[in-house]
């Protein structure tokens, strides 16, 4: 009877190892790059498919490992989110206070966060109005657009058009409503502060005709389907190089081109300033040449995990993302996407910084020792 006992219980251990060593790495989060994500020839094989949820239901499923905000079952681990909404001071600080203090108990001690660029994007702004496919509006116009000021086409291109603006605004938190909101208020910060839901951000009303959406593509799709909508959504939803589809933005189109030129005013974190997490999210709130609303998507993980195989796993996924070689790396497939690959010099830093031997890199040995989410 102890015989088979123990047979049992070695079976029952072995199983559990088995599934642990074939344990998929979860995440989700904002929907912005959703499609990238779930690119078969993106996402690793032992990767779960990502889950599009919105920027703010990632980070909250991340930072408290909580799955039920990825509509999944209470207790799977979230191992990384995706979000376009830089992770806050508030934020930061209560994950160090819950997760990442000496004396915490090692099942809550994850260690510390990252937060890495992951690729570069805009946030263009889609349009439907019969009679222009050449749409160009200035930041003021935006403002006037987005805050409600101007109702109608006509009040804002200085026309006699009389139809309804219509806006489209994203529900709940999204990373694209902080990359807009930032930008408005760069340009009329009476009218908008910088968030991740609109509402908040949008000081006025939002008037009856406005439509709330829950994702990038009902987003696109809504726009297209709806006379006088004006919207906002990542370059993966919509021909972003078609001004029949989206409108320049003072004068430029969300190129590759323009988009880059935008961000390449922004320089990795060095020395010490890598220690810390919100020095890996710049922001640019109104770029002196290029495209006026240009941001970074982010992935935000751990570096210490319980699970060998995950902590492996997700160091694989790294070494290629951010690989220097373009023939190893993403960089084909992020802009097939139309996003913005990393610079080499980014690239570069977060190898140095979460990929070689020291006391930041995922999986170190000696910050990790028995601490992380499972």
């Amino acid at each position: 009877m102890f015989k088979r006992t123990m047979i049992a219980a070695s079976l029952a251990v072995a199983a559990l190892a088995s599934a642990q060593s074939m344990a998929a790495v979860v995440g989700g989060g904002a929907t912005l790059p959703e499609g990238l994500y779930n690119d078969s020839a993106f996402r690793p094989a032992n990767f779960a498919a990502y889950i599009g949820v919105g920027s703010g239901g990632g980070k909250a499923a991340f930072l408290n490992n909580d799955a039920t905000r990825l509509n999944l079952t209470a207790g799977t681990s979230v191992h990384y989110a995706g979000s376009d909404s830089i992770l806050s001071n508030a934020e930061l600080t209560a994950y160090t206070a819950a997760h990442n203090t000496a004396g915490i108990a090692n099942d809550a001690n994850w260690g510390p966060l990252i937060q890495i660029p992951s690729v570069g994007t805009s946030v263009t702004i889609p349009y439907k109005k019969s009679g222009n496919t050449t749409l160009n509006l200035t930041s003021a116009q935006l403002c006037q657009a987005f805050s409600g000021q101007a109702t109608t086409w006509g009040e804002l291109l200085n026309t006699s058009d009389n139809t309804p603006i219509v806006v489209v605004f994203r529900d709940g938190s999204s990373g694209t409503s902080e990359v807009l909101s930032r930008h408005l208020n760069s340009q009329c910060p009476t009218l908008f502060t910088t968030s991740s839901t609109f509402t908040t951000a949008n000081t006025g009303a939002e008037p009856g005709n406005w439509i709330r959406v829950s994702s990038s593509s009902e987003m696109a799709s809504t726009v297209a389907a709806t006379e006088g909508a004006i919207g906002y959504v990542g370059p993966d939803s919509v021909d972003a190089t078609n001004n029949a589809v989206v409108a320049r933005v003072n004068g430029l189109l969300p190129t590759v081109g323009n988009v880059t030129t935008a961000l390449s005013a922004i320089a990795p974190p060095t020395g010490t300033a890598r220690n810390n997490p919100a020095n890996w999210a710049p922001v640019l709130a109104n770029p002196a040449s290029g495209y006026s609303l240009v941001a970074y998507t982010f992935l935000d993980l751990g570096q210490c995990y319980r699970d060998a195989t995950v902590t492996a796993d997700v160091r694989s996924f790294l070494t290629k993302h951010y690989a220097a070689s373009a023939a190893a790396n993403n960089d084909a497939l992020i802009t097939a996407h139309d996003f913005i690959p990393l610079s080499a010099a980014w690239k570069l830093a977060v190898r140095n910084a979460f990929l070689t031997s020291n006391s930041l890199a995922v999986g170190d040995t000696n910050t990790c020792n028995a601490i992380g989410r499972l």
